[in-house]
């Protein structure tokens, strides 16, 4: 909570504004039940007209800039609590965008997502209610117990009699709420994870017909989240009929009093029909006040989850800054490698050398670590052991941002955005035309691009889904060769492409990109089978090294994956 106060401190001169309106404004519905004993105890008596409507139409006055101050003060605390959270969202998002592959793996995507939509929510929902209630219903409390004490001490010491039970009532609710809302949020973390899943494999869950199962295992997490839900609300939901039950009796005992100092000449009609309008205003404050509790649990927990993802230290460090090339090492190194997720192993002693404008190409089984290496090049991940140099210069002295600019890249898993051709090409770098219809060309992509209805500026479907795999794959590529790259990282990106166009992308690249230096993870020999070098990895080590001629000969995995998938010929 120590940093959502940071949040909250920007604000402090609106908050203390607001806050002032909300006192006036709490002030004058505490004199209105004051006003209306001076009528009924010493203005109704002595039948003045003149003085009871002065004094009436006071308490209307009074009603009205209650009212006003208090929509004023109610429309600012909305208006904190949004801007608090759209910067407390901006400041996530950022951090979010800026953790390592591990550590996103370590808290999950699912789980990210959640403290962005639902905790943030929760947030905003807590300062805009602390803000509402916080200071006006703590105030109605205190206040109309003091006016109360000032009408008849003796009622007062009937009312005080209930405050034990009610405090009792709420601190032990609020203490058993939070760790429920904590584990409903990692419940909820979990479902929208099943939710996620199920979304992006909608196709293959139709084409399996495995609906049934994936219902089964929707109602599975989505009955956890509920259960938990249940027991936070159930538990929460004790603090209003039980502090209704506590102020009812005590009210019953006031009215009872009440009567008896009347009967007894203690106290006046009048004193008595204040008092229970002060005893109401006491019990709505109380009832907001428990509100306040079952929110500021919630926002608490939620608060909690968020300040773990902003406290998370940058795992991917800079040792030192360095960026003087050595000329003399190859321009592409890595050098005994070693990889592990977690406890599993993924690369062991991974060793070779590229220089610049030389294509290696990367093939093996699935899981064996293809894509890993990229992501070490890329440093998503650090390495265990050994060391990736670039120019000389280990990836790990290099400014992550200076590292990345030097990348066009095609993921296995890369997405498209609802947003025109151009722009996706484009992806906010500032491109000009010239070079984004240029990379669209050596894609294969222009052909297609010039047939859709408004051709470049043509908006796409969500995930492109409007476009076939291959057609997808020829945008991204043209997304990656558009900045003209240092280095282009192809993770399986002609998978969906015919020969023909494979062939034509592959000679574009041998064209117009013959200084940059290519890395293709593939599981097709002929998307790689023109590379200057060519590793065969199988349980995370090289078991091949060489070109595609030298492999056929000393590789018997290569030779056999050659020979299944095309005879051992090479394509052009």
């Amino acid at each position: 909570m120590k940093r959502l106060f940071g949040y909250v401190g920007r604000l402090k001169w609106q908050i203390v504004i607001a806050s002032v309106i909300k006192v006036i404004g709490t002030a004058l519905d505490l004199v209105i039940p004051l006003i209306l004993a001076h009528i009924l105890n010493d203005i109704v008596p002595t039948g003045d007209l003149g003085q009871t409507v002065f004094w009436g139409v006071l308490m209307i006055a009074a009603s009205v800039f209650a009212l006003l101050l208090s929509v004023f003060a109610n429309r600012a605390a909305s208006g904190i609590a949004s801007d608090c959270t759209q910067r407390l969202r901006h400041d996530l998002f950022a951090r979010i965008s800026y953790l390592s592959s591990g550590q996103v793996d370590e808290i999950t995507i699912a789980s990210l997502e959640s403290r962005l939509t639902v905790d943030t929510y929760n947030v905003n929902q807590m300062i805009a209610m602390s803000l509402r209630l916080g200071i006006r219903a703590p105030i109605l409390f205190v206040g109309g117990i003091v006016m109360a004490a000032v009408l008849d001490w003796r009622l007062t010491l009937v009312l005080l009699a209930t405050l034990p039970f009610l405090y009792f009532v709420v601190y032990k609710s609020s203490k058993a709420g939070i760790p429920l809302y904590i584990l409903l949020q990692k419940k909820t973390d979990d479902f929208t994870r099943v939710v996620r899943e199920d979304t992006a494999g909608i196709r293959v869950i139709k084409a399996l017909s495995k609906g049934d199962y994936e219902n089964a295992r929707f109602d599975a997490a989505n009955r956890d989240a509920i259960t938990v839900e249940k027991k936070a609300g159930i538990t929460m939901a004790k603090i209003n009929p039980l502090t209704t039950f506590i102020l009812n009796a005590g009210m019953c005992a006031v009215i009872a009093a009440g009567a008896f100092f009347v009967s007894k000449e203690l106290s006046q009609a009048g004193t008595v029909i204040a008092f229970l309008s002060y005893f109401t205003i006491i019990a709505s404050a109380l009832i907001n006040i428990s509100r306040i509790f079952v929110n500021i649990s919630k926002g608490a927990a939620s608060m909690k989850r968020i300040d773990d993802v902003l406290s998370q230290n940058p795992a991917l460090r800079l040792d030192k800054e360095d960026l003087l090339p050595d000329r003399r090492r190859p321009f592409l190194e890595f050098s005994h490698v070693s990889f592990s997720y977690g406890k599993t192993k993924v690369l062991d002693d991974i060793s070779f050398t590229l220089e610049k404008g030389e294509t290696l190409g990367i093939i093996g089984g699935t899981g064996v670590g293809k894509s890993t290496i990229l992501q070490l090049l890329m440093r998503f991940y650090d390495t265990d052991e050994g060391e990736i140099l670039i120019e000389g210069v280990n990836v790990k002295n290099i400014p992550t941002k200076t590292l990345r600019r030097r990348f066009g890249v095609v993921f296995q898993n890369d997405f498209l955005f609802a947003d025109s051709i151009r722009e996706n090409i484009n992806f906010g770098r500032d491109l000009p035309d010239a070079a984004i219809e240029a990379a669209a060309k050596d894609a294969s992509a222009a052909d297609f691009i010039a047939e859709r209805p408004g051709g470049m500026d043509a908006k796409l479907a969500i995930k492109g889904a409007d476009l076939s795999g291959g057609q997808k794959q020829r945008l991204l590529i043209a997304r990656a060769l558009a900045a003209r790259p240092e280095i282009l990282v192809l993770d399986d990106a002609s998978s969906a492409l015919d020969y023909k166009t494979d062939a034509n992308v592959r000679r574009a690249i041998a064209a117009h990109f013959a200084g940059t230096t290519t890395v293709i993870v593939a599981q097709r020999v002929s998307a790689i089978a023109h590379a200057n070098r060519i590793l065969v990895i199988a349980d995370g080590r090289i078991i091949g090294d060489g070109n595609h001629e030298a492999l056929l000969a000393s590789c018997p995995v290569y030779r056999e994956i050659s020979q299944s998938q095309m005879g051992g010929a090479i394509l052009d």
